[in-house]
């Protein structure tokens, strides 16, 4: 009754609400306009989350962590005088770009020195211009292979390989601003590389987060367009007309510009998530206008009047596509509730923009073709086409004929792929969403290779007391722990307040490499006192210790071997950390940039469990309120719920591992794919209650009828979805393939499994009542 007065609502005031969308489109156009590409990776985890409260304290205390981009190459000329004034000269020049803040190479080190006039260490830069002769280059390789500090650091252990270290500021890293300061190092390195023809490989969080960003812009349109195309043909080979493909396309770009619209007004930003949600209104919306049209030249074939036929199509199709988008934004919906950054706003702008572009669709395409010409016969025919009517006969045989061979085909492949899903590895790596064949790729390869990484990892130690830091026995329970962590292959040796008392205590024995260890007894006191009185000059001190020396901290880079080898080392380092600092007098946290984003990929696919549990039982309620009764819901249910599992064995059974991307498909799946059961058992009801038809017969008329629109959905959503196959994200990719395959057999499942459990409840009430 309601969907009647929305249907009069709309066809009697169709000029006024063209206004009120078009003015309404227009702001929404201009706030569309203002949409931008995060720079900062999205956060994962919440931030009420304990180990982020940490990190961010961490920050506080000692500075961003993930602010450094990697240059380095390998050869065998690295001290060559050329070489070497090169590299010099490129870190100087580099130095001097507005907004980094170090450079630190083998031609850019420095030295401590023993000022004993003034009981104080200096800093004396080892090189301070170009050097004239390959003798003056010998002597810097000799003076920096006599200093430890930078061994493993800057200068690989076999001497063939060195990088160069660049800090950025921290008020430029999350921003626009360090695009063009990148491409300026690139084209350094590229020109340095050129010149003495050796291969430059380059890293660093700074780096992948910029590639990564300029990925996700070219992909927004790339998407949006594949997106646009394929629709459009399928709606071409559908209608043959250019009407029904003119504009669907426009009223589901309306859509787009909303959604974008909708994302500025809630302040935020294209990321890898969000970037996807123009191309999903395109691929979601363009079904709604199919079932529209399909219904509204049915009723034209068989009445004739083009506003009767509008008018019926509102009030009839109106209700199950709403419901259809409501069970859709579910799937989108309930990632909200995960409190992490990054899916909260995919989740949230994704089922408002679902919304919105059904509300566009059920309003505009009446009110559009309520103003063109009578539909052609050939459009009132499509339901006759031959192949369709074979696939649709062949269908509703089968279901009829062979109802035991469908429950036996899919109970095999049930529990053939319930086993694939034991074989799920669940598995996270930080540059997961590179291309495989990407240069960054192999360039992290090298850094792992040589340097053991550059992947940030921070140790922060709190002894819980004023000036707890420089009491001997935490010093040495601090190099314990650094060796302890060092012997790890994952990660490299440490950088730290220790490291820099044994560089100071190999100073304060002019520049002795035997001396490079902790002061022993009545060294302390020399040793510390110089370092003290060395001010602002001491960097080690200013960056690894906090002011009331409570909190120190040790920097390790490490190697991304994924969230799954690094839970199971955190889980073995753990206990290890705690018999060297007692959990009741100190605080150890293993923390940075690498440890937030494994701890946010395991909070990511526990919440998503729970996200997926949460939409089956919200779309379960929404079958509730249609249906009614127990059997009813799950009737409803399991021709989705099955298609997850075989997706969830095929990832098993190809190595695809469980992740926050991965992870995402079953609700999103869950949410179309009940589409379709709600279009095949609402119409099913609507013949049981107004027509004296046997259950087998409206099983049949509902195959014929609402199966064509349930096939051409299904293929607009498997092609739709395929084009992700495309992306440069690795994510994006698997997202893609595996929601086309899962889609695929949902509509499978619907047209078979669906139709012959409605079968086998009758046979069971009828074997009732003879009993």
């Amino acid at each position: 009754m309601i969907w009647k007065k929305i249907a009069d609502i709309i066809l009697k005031n169709r000029l006024l609400i063209l206004i009120l969308i078009a003015v309404s489109s227009i702001f929404m156009g201009y706030q569309a306009s203002k949409v931008r590409i995060t720079f900062n990776g999205g956060k994962v985890l919440p931030v009420t989350d304990s180990a982020y409260i940490r990190y961010a304290e961490f920050k506080k205390l000692f500075g961003q962590d993930a602010s450094t981009m990697v240059i380095g190459f390998k050869s065998a000329d690295i001290f060559k005088k050329d070489v070497f004034n090169d590299w010099y000269q490129a870190g100087d020049r580099i130095q001097h770009i507005k907004g980094i803040k170090a450079v630190i190479s083998m031609a850019n080190l420095f030295n401590l020195e023993k000022d004993t006039l003034n009981h104080r260490f200096t800093i004396k830069p080892l090189v301070t211009h170009s050097l004239t002769t390959s003798q003056a280059v010998d002597s810097v390789k000799n003076q920096l292979l006599s200093l430890p500090f930078y061994k493993g650091l800057i200068l690989s252990e076999n001497n063939q390989a060195t990088l160069m270290a660049i800090t950025f500021e921290g008020k430029i890293l999350n921003t626009p601003a360090r695009v063009p300061i990148i491409d300026t190092i690139l084209k350094i390195g590229k020109n340095f590389g050129q010149k003495h023809q050796i291969e430059m490989h380059y890293s660093g969080l700074p780096l992948i987060r910029t590639i990564s960003s300029d990925l996700m812009k070219n992909e927004f349109t790339l998407f949006l367009g594949l997106s646009l195309l394929i629709t459009t043909i399928i709606l071409f080979l559908i209608f043959r007309s250019g009407y029904p493909v003119i504009f669907p396309v426009i009223v589901v770009l309306l859509g787009v510009t909303w959604a974008l619209g909708i994302l500025v007004l809630a302040h935020y930003e294209i990321t890898i998530l969000t970037g996807l949600i123009p191309a999903l209104m395109v691929i979601i919306g363009v079904p709604n206008s199919i079932i529209i049209l399909n219904k509204y030249y049915y009723e034209f074939a068989h009445n004739g009047d083009k506003l009767k036929s509008l008018n019926i199509v509102i009030e009839k199709v109106g209700i199950t596509t709403f419901i259809a988008n409501v069970t859709t934004a579910i799937g989108f919906g309930v990632l909200y509730f995960t409190n992490s950054e990054l899916l909260t706003q995919f989740g949230l702008v994704a089922a408002l923009s679902i919304m919105s572009t059904f509300a566009l669709c059920i309003v505009l395409v009446p009110i559009i073709f309520s103003f063109l010409p009578d539909p052609k016969p050939k459009l009132t025919k499509i339901k006759d086409r031959r192949l369709m009517q074979t696939v649709l006969i062949s269908l509703d045989q089968l279901v009829h004929a062979h109802r035991k061979a469908i429950y036996a085909v899919a109970l095999v492949m049930v529990a053939i792929c319930f086993y694939g899903m034991l074989r799920i590895n669940v598995n996270s790596y930080v540059v997961d969403d590179l291309p495989k064949k990407s240069n960054t790729l192999s360039d992290l390869k090298f850094f792992e290779s040589n340097f053991k990484g550059v992947l940030p990892l921070e140790v922060s130690i709190d002894t819980k007391r004023k000036n707890g830091v420089m009491n001997d026995a935490t010093i040495r329970k601090v190099e314990k722990l650094e060796n302890l962590i060092s012997s790890y292959p994952e990660f490299s040796r440490s950088l730290s307040l220790i490291q820099g008392l044994k560089f100071s205590t190999q100073a304060f024995y002019g520049g002795n490499p035997a001396y490079y260890r902790l002061p022993q007894g009545f060294e302390d006191g020399f040793i510390l006192s110089y370092a003290s009185h060395s001010g602002k000059n001491n960097t080690v001190l200013r960056n690894y210790l906090d002011s009331n020396k409570q909190f120190t901290r040790a920097s390790f880079e490490m190697v991304d071997v994924g969230s799954n080898r690094m839970n199971k080392v955190i889980a073995n380092l753990q206990p290890r950390i705690d018999s060297i600092f007692n959990p009741k007098k100190y605080h150890v946290e293993l923390t940075g940039s690498s440890i937030i984003f494994i701890k946010g990929a395991n909070y990511m696919v526990k919440n998503l469990y729970q996200s997926l549990a949460l939409a089956i039982l919200l779309i379960a309620g929404v079958m509730w309120i249609l249906f009614r009764g127990v059997k009813m819901i799950a009737i409803s249910l399991l021709p989705n719920l099955i298609p997850l599992i075989i997706t969830a064995g095929i990832m098993g059974f190809f190595g695809i591992p469980l992740k926050p991307s991965t992870i995402l498909i079953f609700s999103i799946a869950m949410g179309i794919s009940s589409d379709q059961t709600i279009y095949f058992i609402t119409r099913y009801r609507q013949e049981l209650r107004y027509t004296k038809k046997s259950i087998s017969q409206i099983v049949s008329d509902t195959i014929r009828e609402t199966g064509i629109s349930m096939i051409y959905v299904a293929i607009v959503l498997f092609f739709g979805f395929g084009i992700f196959a495309f992306s440069t994200f690795g994510s994006v990719s698997a997202l893609g393939i595996l929601l086309s395959v899962t889609l695929l057999v949902a509509m499978i499942s619907n047209l078979t499994l669906l139709p012959a459990f409605l079968l086998s409840l009758e046979h069971r009430e009828k074997t009732k009542e003879k009993g």
